[in-house]
């Protein structure tokens, strides 16, 4: 029974892999190829290039030809620190992608330039938001970012898009800035779609006021591996002790741990703070 049970996980979980890839593959033949976007990390770098073939020296470059040996160094860095499985799940999705992609045929869908913009990221953030919930990533600057998030605590989204845009001037001087000012909304939107529904490697932090600090802070514990500290304090009105949990958590589990705490404690107070950054310990589930 458990055998079954984890054999259907499996093909679910490579299935929704495969509708990633093939999601990746159509935005590129689609809305990037039609809107000569240069989308993020070695995606971009390796479209940058084939448009640089194609212009400059009248040779069409295969996509996998460029994206596949870009990833070997990332794949490594996957392997050593992140994870066997999640490194094997990930080149599945990036060697699938890039043999999709040269497959597939060019797809116009529109030609207005900021629609294909905006839906182009709105669909590459699909695939990616997919790829990710899945527990696997599209490779290239993912490797790189899921190990920032995981080794030192950092949220590397932005800092990715900030590279990105390195490669959107390297565009601009080749092909004119209009299509580079372009990219620029279509990584936008695909990084905040990311931000929205992804948020395994975003913090949150909790302030719980609470006369059962203990239990809470014990639940928090069984649910989501992290600790907390009790400050004992003093009501600024009524004068009593309170007990106050100081905790960090992931944001992906805040909602369910908020819910705990209520019912332990139906008076607790729970304020939540976005936390851009972690420094020292902070548990992640490791990826196998």
């Amino acid at each position: 029974m458990k055998e079954n049970t984890k054999s259907k996980r499996i093909i679910i979980k490579y299935l929704l892999l495969t509708l990633s890839a093939a999601i990746f593959a159509f935005n590129l033949k689609s809305f990037i190829n039609t809107g000569n976007l240069i989308p993020g990390g070695f995606s971009g770098i390796t479209v940058l290039v084939q448009q640089i073939g194609r212009q400059f020296f009248n040779v069409e470059i295969p996509y996998s030809a460029i994206y596949l040996p870009l990833n070997v160094i990332p794949a490594f860095i996957g392997l050593k620190y992140i994870g066997k499985r999640f490194t094997f799940e990930s080149f599945y999705v990036v060697v699938l992608s890039s043999v999709l992609t040269d497959i597939i045929p060019n797809i116009t869908i529109t030609y207005d330039i900021l629609l294909i913009s905006i839906f182009g990221g709105i669909v590459g953030g699909i695939a990616a938001v997919i790829c990710l919930t899945t527990g696997a990533s599209s490779g290239g600057t993912d490797f790189i970012s899921i190990y920032l998030s995981e080794k030192k605590g950092i949220d590397a989204w932005e800092f990715i898009l900030a590279g990105n845009i390195v490669i959107l001037v390297a565009a601009g001087l080749l092909f004119g800035f209009d299509r580079a000012l372009y990219s620029i909304i279509y990584q936008y939107v695909i990084t905040t779609m990311l931000g929205t529904f992804y948020k395994r490697y975003q913090q949150d932090t909790l302030l719980i006021v609470t006369e059962k600090p203990q239990e809470i802070l014990e639940k928090i514990y069984e649910m989501t591996r992290h600790d907390g500290t009790i400050i004992t304090g003093e009501g600024g009105y009524s004068g009593d002790k309170k007990h106050i949990i100081y905790s960090v958590i992931g944001r992906d589990q805040a909602d369910k741990v908020i819910k705990a705490v209520k019912e332990i404690d139906e008076e607790a107070f729970t304020n939540v703070i976005k936390t851009d950054q972690v420094n020292g310990r902070f548990y992640m589930t490791p990826k196998n």
